[in-house]
């Protein structure tokens, strides 16, 4: 079976010239550390925001790198600079507009200015790409979603629908730790893994 492989894309003109340190490849990786038992690999890339680098980037990643999964961070919002969207939508094959409306409705639970996201899912081949947050706390909450104060969810995290969306590309397998986020599958698309 093929290993996951996830590509990690950070855009930031500060960050990529120094200026500031990433948080946002750091804050994707713990995540990704504590919510997933399927081992994986991480293709990490860190550029400015510039749209033949973006999209160069995520080309490079599925079609090079055979991720099956890229997660993007920052350049989402509507400022002249902010092209993530703009950049894969352009290499996109479709896209998946369920992923961005329910980031933005997670968001709105705790500013109003989510409406102003323009934070896209795209797949490209058989890879599912998906643009995130820069703030490591928004990243936290967009993949994980609400929960209240017993850890019952209130609003399902984007993430809980991507281990099924690729396994519907054909993809692997994907588990992840419930505490975390449950992936969510029709029963006839799960596998007994536990033997």
């Amino acid at each position: 079976m093929d290993k996951l492989r996830i590509g990690l894309v950070s855009v930031s003109d500060r960050a990529s010239n120094g200026i500031y340190q990433d948080k946002g490849i750091p804050a994707l990786e713990a995540w990704l550390e504590r919510a997933l038992i399927t081992p994986f690999v991480l293709d990490k890339k860190l550029i400015p925001d510039e749209q033949s680098l973006i999209e160069q980037a995520i080309c490079e990643l599925v079609d090079e790198s055979g991720c099956q999964l890229v997660l993007t961070t920052g350049g989402t919002g509507p400022a002249r600079r902010d092209v993530t969207p703009d950049a894969t939508l352009a290499i996109a094959d479709r896209e998946m507009p369920g992923f961005g409306e329910q980031m933005r409705q997670i968001s709105l639970h705790f500013v109003p200015t989510a409406i102003l996201s323009r934070q896209v899912g795209v797949i490209r081949k058989q890879s599912l790409i998906l643009n995130l947050p820069g703030q490591p706390k928004s990243i936290q909450e967009t993949l994980e979603g609400l929960k209240d104060a017993d850890g019952n969810v209130i609003v399902s995290g984007i993430f809980a629908s991507v281990p099924y969306c690729i396994q519907l590309l054909d993809g692997p397998y994907i588990e992840t730790h419930e505490v975390v986020v449950a992936a969510f599958r029709p029963k006839n698309a799960r596998r007994d893994t536990k033997n």
